[in-house]
């Protein structure tokens, strides 16, 4: 079930975007007021989409619900391996670990199944991103806590796309279940951390503000184009194609955050099996 050309521009814009805001999250000296105000700026959004759009369908309700706890958990888990890992190691292993699960997911709860030729391409690339995470061998002691929390940052992307992909589906109305979820994600996080930190929270300004907003104008977007392409495509093909995010990530991490790079002979190969994974993945 290859992509069409519309889906497939989506998706890599997507990509771009979801590279771009966690490069911003991970680069800011205060990550979890940044991500207030980076939630914030999607429940603003999500509250005036809602005043004027239809309501999704009764059956979307239940996965809209379902996705904002998926959600919660996804961005603890994310700000935690931020803490202890780098963006280029951080992202590539929580982002390279999901398609794989989501084709599973997929298929045990929407009969998606992927033939050989789908199956071998979702190894290839999945592998190929795992590569860059491991591009200096096993990460031990400290580098241990990056690897769990990347990992478990992992299986709620592989929950949320299936229970998105799902919900939109179900809900006869795409743009406004991405509305409706902006809301549900901003209200009750944005009110934990302000509750937690409310310095912090308070203290934002200028930069801060902007980087948040700009910050939450590309999460919007990356979500966004990714949940209207899963109404249109196969979970697994949209959520491999969305992962080229990855390279992205490795550039912005090494070349702008100034992060260890790893071999360029490596990356080169990395990037070569995830182009071929996606590729196979189209045809097959």
């Amino acid at each position: 079930m290859a992509l069409d050309p519309i889906v497939l521009t989506l998706v890599l814009l997507a990509a771009v975007a979801h590279a771009g805001w966690n490069a911003l999250v991970k680069a800011s000296g205060e990550r979890g007021a940044i991500f207030c105000v980076l939630l914030l700026t999607g429940g603003a959004f999500g509250l005036t989409a809602i005043a004027v759009l239809p309501l999704p369908a009764p059956e979307a309700w239940f996965y809209l619900f379902l996705s904002a706890i998926v959600h919660y958990g996804y961005y603890g888990f994310l700000l935690l391996a931020y803490r202890y890992g780098d963006l280029s190691h951080v992202y590539p292993l929580a982002r390279g670990s999901a398609p794989l699960m989501v084709a599973g997911g997929a298929w045990i709860m929407a009969g998606e199944a992927l033939g050989t030729m789908g199956i071998a391409g979702l190894v290839l690339a999945s592998g190929g991103i795992m590569s860059l995470a491991f591009e200096n061998g096993v990460p031990r002691n400290h580098a241990a806590k990056a690897v769990f929390f990347a990992i478990g940052t992992g299986m709620l992307i592989a929950a949320y796309t299936v229970v998105d992909g799902l919900g939109v589906r179900a809900s006869g109305a795409p743009i406004s279940y991405i509305a409706w979820l902006n809301v549900m994600e901003a209200v009750p996080i944005s009110l934990w951390l302000l509750a937690r930190r409310p310095a912090a929270f308070a203290g934002l300004t200028g930069r801060s503000w902007r980087q948040g907003i700009f910050g939450g104008v590309m999460a919007m977007m990356a979500y966004g184009l990714v949940i209207y392409a899963l109404s249109l495509g196969a979970m697994a093909h949209v959520s491999a194609l969305r992962e080229t995010s990855v390279l992205f990530a490795a550039l912005i991490g090494t070349l702008i955050l100034r992060e260890s790079a790893a071999s360029p002979g490596r990356r080169i190969v990395a990037a070569a099996l995830v182009s071929i994974g996606i590729v196979t993945l189209q045809v097959g």
